[in-house]
């Protein structure tokens, strides 16, 4: 019975992470749902798969590949990966039940999907370790020392990890009280706890500690958050739909710009190798 009003609930509440990619600039069903890399693109489809393929690129995924995404969404990463990268195998993980069924349903190449928190793989019974594993655009919504535990134990020896975070930036040591708190409402109406944000040394330190060689970061702030701020601000000047999602959108663009703007608190691309 709790499972069935579970199943009821779900489709009545969207999930807090829940996006109408169509008023994004996706309306196909397996439809891109990331704040997009935009290098010579004003297409929200195109700039979502290049966000993508600069991660896919750096952990050099390719077609010996068992792997992993976390927090597929719904799913156009997962066709993604099949048809421009052919890896062995593609598994996935992510919060959505409706997101999960339209993928088991439409991408029937997908080895393994499961419902739940990427936080706690150890739940899931994949039949392998991976070769990669992909995050795109969902990590910095959880703490690292979190994150990087959970995702160590589905990891082959020299896998490959990519995924996105913040990262505050050296000018943090100079901000006043008022500038940390405005930071801290910022964030935490993206699901971001300010606390959790670390400096590029905690960053690398902690991936050290967690088994991780290789360790390279990439700041894609202008490519990311005012790419994606700008496109939005475009986009309303064409389209005057108004409504919850609209205005979540909206929301998310202002504070791509005020982060982006402000420098304190930079978008990141970080790959790694487990030892």
């Amino acid at each position: 019975m709790k499972k069935k009003v579970r199943a009821i609930l779900s489709r009545l509440i969207p999930h807090k992470y829940a996006i109408d990619a169509s008023n994004l600039g996706d309306d196909g069903e397996l439809a891109w749902t990331n704040l997009g890399f935009w290098k010579n693109t004003q297409n929200y489809r195109e700039a979502c798969s290049q966000l993508a393929d600069h991660l896919a690129q750096a952990v050099n995924l390719n077609s010996k590949d068992h792997l992993l995404d976390l927090g597929c969404g719904q799913g156009a990463s997962l066709l993604h990966w099949l048809q421009h990268y052919r890896p062995k195998s593609v598994s996935a993980v992510d919060l959505q039940v409706d997101c999960v069924h339209k993928i088991q349903k439409l991408i029937p190449e997908i080895s393994q999907i499961y419902t739940g928190s990427f936080l706690n793989l150890k739940q899931f019974e994949f039949k392998q370790h991976f070769d990669a594993v992909l995050c795109i655009d969902a990590a910095y919504h959880s703490h690292l020392n979190s994150f990087l535990d959970s995702v160590t134990l589905v990891l082959n020896s020299n896998a490959r990890l990519g995924f996105h975070y913040l990262m505050r930036a050296d000018s943090c040591q100079n901000m006043t009280v008022l500038q940390e708190q405005k930071h801290r409402y910022l964030l935490k109406a993206a699901d971001v706890v300010w606390d959790a944000v670390p400096t590029e040394r905690i960053l690398r330190n902690t991936l050290e500690q967690k088994g991780f060689v290789d360790i390279q970061i990439e700041d894609v702030s202008e490519q990311v958050l005012l790419g994606f701020s700008q496109y939005i601000q475009n986009q309303q000047g064409q389209n005057q739909s108004r409504g919850l999602a609209n205005f979540k959108i909206q929301m998310t663009a202002k504070l791509c710009q005020q982060l982006y703007q402000n420098g304190y608190v930079r978008y990141i691309q970080i790959t790694a190798i487990k030892k």
